[in-house]
């Protein structure tokens, strides 16, 4: 059964562990955006002129996929690794985490995105941070599905390899799995409309960048598809393969995986 739906224990708004996990998706997340985003400003510095290309795309790919491998595995045992407010709202669908906590991980997320945008623009002279745009030629429908899609394969990836209380030592490569799939997909979704899957990464450089346009598309996209896998994999995984549920049984803690 789902751990927990509701707004969360009374004390959790103050517990020490509510505040070590804050400040470690905080930390985790800037890492990520600094390293995701970073690598993006600094292609654009070596290749001012040129058109995203393949070797370009690879690169950026690649940094993702090893900054999220580092964020996941260096946050996973103090908050659960989600470094992206999709994942955190499919783990709240799921029942996973508690609502304070889930508001907690979101502003912690989009600050660290915000100060690793800021710190960016510091550190490079002033280049304004890229963010995301959808590419010519191809409609908002379009970039909305992509992210939908891609989203859904991110959480999905989450659930099996993070959360399914029968992942045994699954665990162990979670974090890797997790930055592979974002790295696989950005090779997807990159040349269409940036491949984000991540409203905090998303965020933080647009706001820094001043960059709005179909900026609710790497909202909206990400929650939906977070959403849609952590329904199916929750109540037609897990459910499915779980024994019968004994009244003594004690659930779990809804903050952690």
């Amino acid at each position: 059964m789902p751990r927990n739906y509701g707004f969360g224990r009374a004390d959790e708004a103050t517990h020490p562990d509510s505040m070590r996990a804050t400040l470690s998706e905080f930390l985790s997340t800037f890492i990520f955006v600094f390293a995701g985003e970073g690598s993006v400003l600094a292609l654009g510095k070596m290749y001012r002129d040129e058109a995203l290309t393949a070797s370009s795309l690879a690169l950026i790919a690649l940094a993702h996929a090893l900054a999220l491998f580092a964020a996941v595995s260096a946050s996973f045992n103090v908050s659960g690794g989600h470094i992206n407010p999709a994942v955190t709202f499919g783990a709240l669908v799921g029942g996973r985490i508690s609502l304070i906590r889930a508001i907690y991980y979101w502003i912690a997320q989009l600050l660290g995105a915000v100060l690793a945008s800021l710190l960016l623009r510091l550190a490079t002279s002033g280049m304004r941070p890229a963010g995301f745009a959808v590419a010519a030629g191809v409609g908002d429908m379009n970039a909305l599905v992509m992210e939908i899609v891609m989203t859904f394969g991110l959480m999905y990836t989450v659930y099996a390899t993070a959360i399914d209380p029968k992942r045994g030592t699954m665990s162990t490569i979670a974090p890797l799995a997790i930055g592979l799939i974002v790295g696989a997909n950005i090779l997807v979704g990159g040349p269409y409309e940036g491949a984000s899957m991540n409203p905090a990464r998303a965020f933080g450089p647009a706001l820094v960048g001043w960059r709005w346009k179909n900026h609710w598309i790497y909202w909206l996209g990400p929650f939906v598809g977070a959403a849609i896998a952590s329904i199916i994999y929750e109540f037609g995984v897990i459910q499915a393969d779980a024994p019968p549920h004994h009244p003594h049984h004690q659930p779990l803690a809804p903050a952690d995986y």
